[in-house]
């Protein structure tokens, strides 16, 4: 990566205030050649900048733009105002950089020195971050079947619908073998992206272009499989991606994890921040359910769903090792619910909504 420790942004000119907010970025640069280079990576990085040429337009949005690029031609003018310091300014330059420009850069409080094009990579991603990242970064909860039949799916689908009513949710189909979420919600109908397109895609995902692409309804987006299509192995390089921009895009992010022991799955559910076993209350569950704590006993915060109440919530606990973070009886009318394109939550009341709400209450803050 051709980046020289410290760096700085120039501040920007409206170009397309309708994309993103034009503080987004500051461009402040003069050099025709420079913006070539530069405009062109602010797109790739779903940010419409704000560009300037001259150092005293930098003053009036330095403050409040996320990042600010500061071209060669401009930096030592704009140091000589004595800017304010602030964080994430950098110092942008193509072609050779002349010594003099890294104490300029010391002056503007520029983190780094970033030459073009040896360095667009690194920059498109740079900007993708800092313009996606909000002043909180969502929840990630994986939802995982501790036995078969458990319901892993029901639940993670319930907790989404629960999560969207009180923040913008997403949740991630990972378990191509399963009935599809898109089913599950009755959004099968919906347009928007499926992981058939994610995984053709390549590059840098924005959370702005993956929440406007997923099928959403009341809050929630899906990103599923497309409704009777083959089942297809996910790639590693697309669920990476399509998690870290749903972090930053969204307030609470359910996983659907399927049972397989395979490396991807230990991936994701090591990215959750926190993950649930759904078991059922009978011996068999429980045994199965410690099994699976088993696989992930260097996971932080793993805890159980406990359907049924045949068996004392501390004694599965001690057995399984794990705290019992819900505990709740079969729900009547769930199949017809799912049926009818409500999805399991279809009111907040019931056994599913009170242990979704119990989740999400007592355990996800």
């Amino acid at each position: 990566m051709d980046t020289l420790p410290l760096a700085s942004v120039p501040p920007a000119a409206d170009l397309d205030a309708g994309v993103v907010d034009p503080a987004a970025a500051l461009v402040v640069t003069g050099d025709e050649l420079l913006l070539h280079e530069l405009l062109p990576l602010t797109a790739a990085a779903d940010v419409a900048p704000r560009v300037v040429d001259h150092a005293e337009q930098a003053l009036v949005g330095w403050s409040r733009a996320r990042v600010v690029l500061i071209g060669l031609d401009r930096a030592a003018e704009l140091a000589s105002l004595q800017p304010d310091y602030r964080a994430h300014v950098y110092l942008v330059a193509t072609g050779h950089v002349p010594d003099d420009a890294f104490r300029t850069a010391l002056t503007l409080g520029a983190r780094q020195v970033v030459e073009l094009p040896g360095s667009a990579g690194w920059l498109v991603d740079l900007l993708t971050d800092l313009t996606d990242q909000g002043p909180d970064r969502g929840q990630v909860v994986g939802v995982i079947g501790g036995s078969g039949g458990a319901g892993a799916t029901t639940l993670a689908c319930a907790l989404a619908q629960w999560a969207a009513r009180a923040t913008p949710a997403a949740i991630v189909d990972c378990d191509p073998q399963g009935p599809g979420l898109d089913r599950m919600l009755g959004m099968e109908r919906c347009e928007g992206f499926r992981w058939d397109a994610l995984c053709r895609t390549t590059g840098r995902l924005s959370a702005r272009a993956l929440r406007e692409a997923l099928p959403r309804r009341d809050g929630l987006g899906v990103l599923s499989w497309y409704v009777g299509a083959e089942p297809q192995t996910l790639q590693a390089f697309a669920v990476r991606e399509a998690l870290s921009a749903a972090r930053r895009g969204h307030g609470a992010v359910v996983v659907d994890l399927p049972r397989s022991g395979d490396r991807l799955v230990a991936e994701v559910a090591a990215r959750c921040d926190r993950l649930v076993l759904v078991t059922q209350a009978s011996l068999i569950g429980v045994a199965g359910a410690a099994r699976m704590r088993a696989r992930f006993a260097e996971h932080p915060a793993v805890g159980l769903a406990l359907r049924g109440q045949e068996l004392e919530t501390a004694d599965v606990a001690r057995a399984v090792g794990a705290p019992v973070w819900s505990q709740m009886r079969n729900q009547r009318g769930l199949e017809e619910s799912v049926d009818l394109g409500y999805g399991p939550l279809r009111s907040a009341r019931g056994p599913l909504a009170r242990a979704a709400q119990a989740l999400w209450d007592g355990v996800l803050p």
